[in-house]
């Protein structure tokens, strides 16, 4: 049996379970389960705190996990990202007050304050900048008006609330994180594992494409066909049949969800007529 761990709490765990859930997998009904197993898979499912499931994982206790890229590179752990999901996207920046600092070799001498140690320590170090790490777990704003450091490295969205401390982002962004998923470092499973891991990412990687597609439908003229193929390329090629009516065509072809308006506008200029758009619940590419 697959043993997946998944965040138990925060901005991980609601779109984690219900990616699982549209990746056809049983999920938790109530927050206070920790644990829950789901037969007809063939996979067990560890609800833990998003920091600790990459050094679950690199310990090989559990097959693989759900978490953020910066959990994963903060905590150092033995393992590696096989799968980005998407969302709980993030950017880690540095700020500080006005002219303070204004470039990386600005932060030489500095204590930077920072609930994300590991990533801050390893980025500065790669860079060749001696600067003191401290760490802080949440509300890394105070510091530097309370004196525990001059700079804070720290998720950056808006820039909101950075702005509401008198502080300004500088410099190039520390890393862009978002959830993924991860397994021991050079894992090699055995057994009926490795199918059952290939199986789920495959499940992962059809709700990634059947959230960012739907199927477009449209009948056009032969005469229209190759302008309107240009259009609508699909993955590989369209449906292509033909109607009752002579010299008319119905095509069929994916497309990307964004674009589906315009390119609908664009169909229609063209002379194609009876054009729909239909979301996609699942797919296998």
């Amino acid at each position: 049996m697959l043993r997946i761990a998944v965040p138990n709490k925060g901005s991980l765990s609601g779109p984690a379970g219900e990616m699982l859930h549209e990746a056809g997998y049983q999920q938790r009904r109530e927050a206070k389960e920790l644990r829950i197993v789901d037969p007809e898979n063939e996979v067990e499912f560890f609800y833990l705190r998003p920091r600790d499931i990459a050094i679950y994982v690199s310990s090989g206790k559990l097959d693989i996990g759900i978490t953020g890229r910066d959990l994963l590179i903060d905590s150092a752990a033995d393992a590696e990202e096989i799968l980005p999901l998407g969302f709980a996207r993030s950017t880690f920046r540095f700020a500080t007050k006005p002219g303070t600092a204004e470039a990386l070799d600005d932060l030489a001498g500095k204590t930077v304050a920072t609930s994300y140690e590991g990533i801050v320590a390893k980025y500065l170090a790669d860079q060749g900048v001696d600067a003191s790490v401290v760490h802080l777990d949440g509300a890394v704003e105070t510091a530097i008006e309370l004196g525990v450091a001059e700079v804070i490295a720290d998720v950056v969205e808006t820039g909101t609330s950075l702005r509401n401390a008198g502080l300004e982002v500088f410099g190039d962004p520390i890393m862009k994180s978002e959830a993924v998923v991860i397994r021991r470092t050079g894992a090699e499973t055995t057994g009926d594992a490795e199918p059952k891991v290939q199986q789920f990412l495959r499940r992962l990687q059809g709700v990634l494409v059947a959230r960012t597609y739907v199927m477009m439908d449209y009948d056009c003229r032969v005469e229209q066909l190759e302008k309107a193929v240009a259009l609508t390329p699909g993955l590989e090629s369209p449906t292509v049949s033909p109607l009752h009516n002579e010299g008319w065509v119905a095509v069929r072809a994916m497309v990307p969800s964004k674009e589906a308006q315009r390119i609908m506008d664009d169909l229609y200029e063209i002379g194609a007529r009876a054009i729909l758009t239909t979301a996609i619940h699942a797919c296998r590419l």
